[in-house]
């Protein structure tokens, strides 16, 4: 039989809906590319020329090398890697355990707790921060000169921050999911931890990626938590010394640049690696049944 090709046609509003996304498009990408392209700019340049492309006479990589031999690059993104990763594994970890046992069990209680998972994603990180640093002070992890305490103490409030979310996510698809496999698994002689990690988390990869993702992302662009515990330059996350520069070399505009440019990059490339999990994690949960 051969295959009927339909046209698709535009009616006016989608070529409105098309326009209008377009040019949300172009307003939120342009900024991105003019930061770029000034970055490969002299300052003196930057300011008469600010909208050429960086070719011939303009272009010049000193702003990098600068950036590079003058501050600490490769200290902060090791920083950044290390906080994020460990939020990251522990937020997949206590979350998925905690959406599997509301899911799949009855006990006492339990309505009482999703409605504090709930309540929790309402509360912003700044009511919360002053009763969460003076505890970690009395605990002494805070306001230290040991590198693995202060990286530890921005660690917890963003993985606190970030498990309500993370509940909710994979609450949504792992109650999608059909319980056949479990029981079987179960009848086999599998315990709930085997269960769990063996049936529950090699279907739930889609949404347990959309929640990691997210928790990185969230956790490598988190300065409100990092101005607080990351004191010494040594400590700085890319974020803080993001910061940092802004406040000492606001003037220094290609140097400025290519501080931006450093750390957005990576960010970008992760969203575009990684975005069609994102996608088919927060909507599988929806689709299935």
């Amino acid at each position: 039989m051969e295959k009927v090709k339909t046209k698709r046609r535009f009616s006016p509003w989608m070529v409105l809906v098309y326009a209008l996304l377009s040019a949300w498009a172009v307003t939120t990408l342009y900024p991105l590319l003019w930061v770029l392209m000034n970055s490969f700019k002299l300052r003196g340049r930057i300011v008469s020329n600010s909208f050429s492309l960086p070719v011939g006479d303009l272009f010049t990589l000193d702003n990098y090398t600068k950036a590079f031999s003058k501050l600490n690059v490769w200290g902060a993104y090791r920083n950044s890697l290390v906080i994020s990763i460990s939020v990251v594994v522990v937020v997949i970890l206590l979350a998925g355990l905690c959406a599997y046992a509301l899911v799949r069990y009855q006990f006492k209680g339990k309505a009482f707790l999703q409605s504090l998972v709930i309540a929790a994603m309402m509360f912003p990180v700044f009511s919360t921060i002053i009763p969460v640093f003076r505890m970690m002070l009395s605990w002494k992890i805070v306001n230290t000169d040991s590198l693995w305490l202060s990286l530890l103490s921005t660690a917890l409030p963003q993985i606190a921050g970030n498990l309500s979310f993370a509940i909710v996510v994979l609450s949504g698809y792992i109650r999608s999911l059909p319980i056949d496999l479990e029981e079987a698994a179960y009848l086999e002689g599998c315990s709930v931890f085997q269960i769990f990690f063996k049936v529950v988390v090699p279907l739930t990869k889609p949404s347990f990626a959309t929640v990691g993702i997210f928790c990185f992302l969230w956790s490598y662009n988190d300065l409100f938590t990092q101005m607080f515990t990351l004191r010494n330059s040594d400590q700085w996350a890319i974020t803080r010394l993001l910061n940092e520069i802004s406040s000492q070399e606001g003037t220094d505009y290609g140097l400025l640049a290519a501080a931006v440019t450093i750390v957005i990059v990576p960010v970008i490339i992760i969203y575009f690696c990684l975005q069609k999990y994102i996608i088919k994690g927060m909507t599988a949960g929806a689709i299935k049944g």
